[in-house]
């Protein structure tokens, strides 16, 4: 069980309790569940009802219960970048998947780290399996919910070619109609955005920095392949796997702000070094 204490504000005093909590994050369906749960809410020590009126000086508190299946635990060892009590930090590796899925069960990050997650495993987002770098995952149903969609994520990629600069790339992506797994930019595809900046190149391959505005199926993939650099090692896209066995990408940098102390987290990992090997060429 996760508990979490708020003390009230002059900002906040006269408001109920469901709409400090709401303001604060709480999601429609935790809120339910902890009405529906013996001390979820407590007001000075004693149960609370979403409907009571807190005052400056009140002490909340809200006690958040495990849920969910946990996936089945697995000696996997993962090194952690970060943890606390309601994140963890991993680094995945490459050629490992983030989720269980049919043809994969027990080989996955959700099975490395599903002891110290004790509940559903909650990725606020997920990689490709032969990506490499950051995954954060919420130890509770709240720090999921508050940082869906609000982490900030720098990429690193290793394309094939010699780009200088940056620049943006903004072209539409759909899933190939022949294919389950591989997209195409279209014209009727939905929106995505990737920006990037040219780090450093040697005669054959560029380093590049990316950004995202839209987290798309394969998106960073499938924009440097529509414009002529795909990465290196991408064989879905067109990359050369005569250097590496997987595409180039690494998420190295993430950035959020912490869901309980709101404190500006960043968060970094090292390039693995089956990209660092092509790196160590450019200039």
């Amino acid at each position: 069980m996760r508990t979490i204490d708020f003390v009230i504000t002059d900002e906040n005093a006269g408001k109920r309790i469901k709409e400090f909590l709401r303001a604060f994050g709480v999601s429609g369906s935790l809120l339910k569940k902890l009405k529906n749960t013996e001390n979820g809410i407590c007001k000075n020590g004693a149960p609370a009802r979403t409907i009571d009126t807190v005052f400056c000086g009140d002490r909340l508190q809200i006690n958040i219960e495990d849920s969910g299946k946990a996936p089945e635990s697995a000696d996997i060892k993962i090194n952690l970048l970060y943890e606390d009590e309601d994140l963890i930090a991993a680094e995945k590796p490459a050629f490992m998947p983030v989720h269980e899925s049919r043809n994969h069960r027990g080989d996955t990050l959700s099975n490395a780290v599903a002891d110290i997650c004790g509940g559903a495993f909650r990725a606020i987002y997920r990689l490709d399996r032969d990506t490499s770098g950051i995954v954060l995952i919420a130890k509770n149903e709240f720090a999921a919910a508050k940082l869906a969609g609000r982490v900030r994520k720098d990429y690193y990629a290793v394309v094939c070619g010699k780009i200088e600069g940056g620049g943006v790339i903004d072209a539409p992506i759909k899933r190939e109609r022949e294919s389950i797994i591989k997209r195409c930019v279209a014209p009727d595809g939905e929106s995505a955005v990737t920006h990037y900046t040219a780090i450093k190149h040697s005669e054959k391959y560029t380093l590049v920095k990316l950004k995202l505005e839209t987290g798309r199926t394969h998106q960073i993939r499938v924009h440097f392949a529509h414009i002529g650099y795909p990465l290196a090692g991408d064989t879905l896209y067109g990359g050369s796997t005569e250097e590496i066995s997987r595409q180039a990408l690494h998420c190295r940098d993430i950035y959020f702000s912490h869901p309980v102390s709101e404190e500006e987290i960043h968060i970094f990992c090292e390039m693995p070094q089956d990209m660092k090997k092509l790196i160590e060429e450019m200039v």
